[in-house]
């Protein structure tokens, strides 16, 4: 995995071909990103499917209970079929636009 951080939120660009592979590994590394605000990106992995998404969907509440924010980059995801406790954008770009809006979110107390 590719680990890029800054003030703000933690970047991570799986180098493994399987989902599996990547969260046993982000598993293994979760105190690393403690308290930080995260983005999976996975925009260069082709053909990503419903299901491996789900399979981050307890890393995502566990993170919303901390504060702090959770957002996959994937293409080809509809909306529509995921969960709302789960953030998936098509754009890297839209992941940044959903740090922000969560930010706001919880100024406002919510």
């Amino acid at each position: 995995m590719i680990v890029n951080k800054t003030k703000t939120y933690t970047h991570l660009k799986p180098t493994q071909i399987l989902v599996a592979e990547f969260i046993a590994e982000f598993k293994d590394r979760d105190k690393e990103f403690k308290g930080e605000h995260i983005i999976i990106d996975f925009s260069d992995k082709i053909n990503i499917e419903i299901k491996e998404i789900l399979l981050f969907l307890k890393l995502s509440v566990q993170h919303r209970k901390n504060g702090t924010s959770f957002v996959l980059v994937c293409n080809g995801i509809s909306v529509d079929d995921v969960p709302d406790e789960l953030n998936v954008v098509p754009t890297f770009n839209e992941a940044l636009d959903i740090l922000e809006m969560d930010a706001i979110e919880r100024d406002l107390g919510f």
